[in-house]
């Protein structure tokens, strides 16, 4: 039975306090630890309507590095000398709200800290007995989301077309391309940074070729990966990875841009790619995509995929980190693309 909205905690003491990440300035060019600080925070008690969690897992993600700057986007940026934001999976220590009651497990978007204090409408209650808690910031998560909206609704994906997937490596890509396999796709191709990564696409995740984009030229690798061409490019770096698959790229082939982690940290403007006159004769279509504006395929989402993962059709990894105070340094791999799949920072159980 689900307590009141007077209810408090469980049992035991609540923290008195707890350790935050906050950003103290604003980076220019490649983050520094310099740009961080990791601060010891009161933890304060739910008011009405509001929980307090125990962080167990944090999620670090690349558009965290957007997040930084003071630039407008379409999110918020963080503020100064305050807790930054991401996503969390947590237990519930207290609960002044209806609905959740202390030990139910959650996932928000509260994260860089061990614990939060939040309204309760801003967390999802999750099931560690369904799948594992970590798997809610991954592959069912909404990097999972990113990458099965991006793929079926903003690059149409259709049975028999040919993909090219950069980042291919990373929680998103990684689920692109093994969703594109799964529903039919003709070829797929995967861009990453090292041999390793080369070898975990085609050997554990089913992709037909796998470039290491570290080695050669991206387009020449790209024209003997895909000698008949692409039909979709879900791009999650930019640069010479977006201007290779332009050329590439079939008649009235579609591309979807998730991100341009190569020019996250750029100080000066970057190039367009040279050969983006192409769009007319090859009368391709190139969509950005936020995963907020795809909420609605949620329900379709977790259906679907959980069902591949259940049954072992669709494979996921994690890279994991432990403790709070490694959670800059996890952010840090990431951006220099040390991790394999998504990752994780873990705070114990």
């Amino acid at each position: 039975m689900t307590p009141p909205a007077s209810a408090h905690s469980g049992t035991g003491r609540l923290p008195e306090t707890g350790r935050a990440w906050h950003l103290t300035a604003r980076p220019q060019g490649w983050p520094t630890p310099d740009d961080f600080a990791l601060r010891e925070e009161p933890v304060t008690e739910p008011a009405d309507g509001q929980i307090l969690v125990r962080n167990i897992h944090l999620s670090v993600d690349p558009y965290m590095r957007g997040r930084m700057s003071s630039a407008k986007s379409y999110v918020a940026p963080y503020e100064l000398n305050e807790p930054m934001y991401g996503g969390a999976v947590g237990v519930v220590l207290a609960s002044r709200a209806d609905g959740f009651a202390p030990g139910d497990h959650v996932l928000h978007d509260l994260g860089w800290r061990e614990y939060a204090t939040l309204a309760a409408k801003r967390a999802t209650r999750v099931d560690p007995e369904a799948a594992p808690l970590t798997t809610y910031l991954g592959v069912l998560g909404m990097p999972g989301l990113t990458a099965y909206a991006g793929l079926v609704r903003v690059a149409g994906f259709q049975p028999g077309d040919a993909v090219f997937v950069s980042g291919a490596a990373g929680a998103v890509g990684s689920e692109v391309g093994q969703i594109a396999k799964l529903k039919g796709a003709s070829r797929v191709i995967g861009s990453a940074g090292s041999d390793e990564k080369v070898e975990v696409l085609t050997g554990e995740y089913g992709f037909d070729a796998a470039i290491n984009y570290k080695k050669a030229p991206v387009a020449e690798q790209l024209r003997e990966a895909a000698p008949e061409g692409i039909d979709v490019y879900f791009d999650n770096v930019g640069g010479e990875h977006l201007e290779a698959a332009i050329g590439a790229l079939n008649l009235h082939g579609r591309i979807a841009v998730c991100g341009m982690i190569s020019q996250y940290n750029a100080t000066e403007p970057t190039p367009a790619p040279r050969n983006l006159s192409q769009i007319i004769a090859k009368r391709f279509r190139m969509e950005g995509l936020l995963v907020m504006d795809h909420q609605d395929l949620q329900p379709q989402f977790v259906q679907e995929v959980s069902a591949w993962v259940r049954s072992g059709e669709l494979t996921y990894r994690e890279t994991v980190v432990e403790g709070v105070e490694n959670t800059l340094d996890a952010f840090l791999g990431l951006l220099r693309g040390e991790n394999i799949g998504k990752m994780i920072v873990t705070l114990g159980d």
